[in-house]
């Protein structure tokens, strides 16, 4: 596996590249859609395939480690064969979940106990065991354990976090190198360091002693100002090497999705586009549609207009019947805002990747960020 660089916008530190992988090539930028339990809610492996066409998803360890837990995921050959789906997956390390159970964990110098948030019962997470889990899963881009603080975040605890993060990860490092198949599971160290610059920076510079294909930025978009994201992004994408990917987790809108292309990110996930969509809530270049809000109880119109199509549904179905849908919370509406949400998003960093390689990735950006961000009205 290795990241090709191909251009870099002379405006801006937005690039375009792609990630190749024994199970395909990733064109970068990328947005992966999230499969928490092995599945994108509400979407068919079929549907990825053939109509989002999304060319990387991501799991969650953390889920799948509980349920239906790695002893099943081993015996059916790993999550590619269990749950029907070919292409290149990124699993991350369950540290993100953790974070989240902040009143039923306890971290601890070798690791992090918690209980489960299924059925109360105790596990212990170290950096060997969460690689070993993905080990099973047979991800193809894996990541370390790390400790995500929360925001805000005071300089004291930052500091023991991120050296905490940082054993763990030479831990991991030593321990993938000596015993993985380097060449089909790669590592992506996590560069954290809460919301201050210089952490950031040291971060990013401390985890370049270990070469790799990637590398990523957590702690993040944790309810930080989007300033601030943008901030701490631009520090670690100067600090870290030019010809390895960026990926920073858990982003986001597509604003905020257009502001960290342009600092230099290549890759992306986020529920957002999911769990939305579940709320009546659709993405469009144009902004974003509440199917919720009475103005389109009698509006026939297709759901997106002439100028745009992301998805076979968009022209198939009108705006009325949406509402209809989404108000009497019927599955058909979820499924049909789901893939048209994951659709538009391949689609916006697919149009980024183009105007990156036109050259004027810049001036389109500016336009288009101030159009998605927007709420669409009749």
């Amino acid at each position: 596996m290795h990241f090709e660089l191909h251009v870099t916008d002379p405006h801006s530190w937005a690039r375009a590249g792609r990630l190749i992988t024994s199970r395909g090539v990733i064109p970068t930028p990328v947005f992966m859609p999230v499969g928490t339990y092995g599945t994108v809610k509400a979407v068919h492996q079929w549907e990825l395939r053939q109509v989002v066409d999304a060319p990387i998803i991501l799991g969650n360890t953390y889920h799948l480690y509980l349920q239906p837990g790695t002893e099943v995921i081993g015996q059916a050959g790993g999550l590619h064969r269990f749950i029907g789906w070919e292409r290149p997956i990124l699993t991350d390390s369950g540290g993100f979940q953790v974070y989240s159970l902040s009143k039923i964990r306890k971290i601890e110098e070798k690791g992090v106990w918690f209980r489960s948030h299924r059925d109360g019962s105790a596990h212990f997470f170290t950096p060997r065991s969460v690689l070993d889990i993905q080990r099973t899963l047979g991800s193809d881009i894996m990541m370390p354990l790390d400790e995500c603080t929360p925001y805000p975040c005071d300089r004291a605890y930052a500091e023991r976090s991120l050296a905490l993060t940082h054993r763990w990860l030479d831990e991991a490092e030593h321990y993938w190198r000596e015993t993985f198949d380097t060449t089909r599971q790669t590592l992506f160290p996590i560069v954290q360091g809460s919301v201050y610059e210089d952490l950031r920076r040291t971060a990013a510079r401390y985890v370049q002693q270990y070469p790799a294909v990637g590398y990523a930025i957590g702690g993040l978009s944790v309810g930080e100002p989007p300033e601030v994201r943008n901030t701490m992004t631009e520090a670690v994408t100067e600090t870290l090497p030019e010809h390895s990917a960026r990926y920073l987790m858990g982003v986001g809108k597509p604003e905020d999705i257009l502001d960290a292309i342009e600092r230099g990110v290549d890759m992306f996930d986020c529920v957002i586009p999911t769990r939305n969509a579940r709320h009546g809530l659709m993405y469009t270049m144009h902004g974003t549609i509440n199917f919720k809000n009475a103005q389109w109880k009698d509006d026939f119109s297709p759901l997106t207009g002439d100028d745009e199509q992301y998805c076979p549904y968009d022209k198939q179905y009108s705006r009325a019947y949406l509402r209809h849908l989404v108000m009497n919370e019927e599955y058909l509406g979820m499924m049909i805002i789901t893939v048209h949400n994951l659709c538009f998003f391949l689609a916006l960093v697919r149009q980024a990747r183009r105007h990156i390689l036109a050259g004027d990735f810049t001036a389109w950006k500016r336009r288009m960020r101030k159009r998605v961000s927007r709420r669409v009205s009749r």
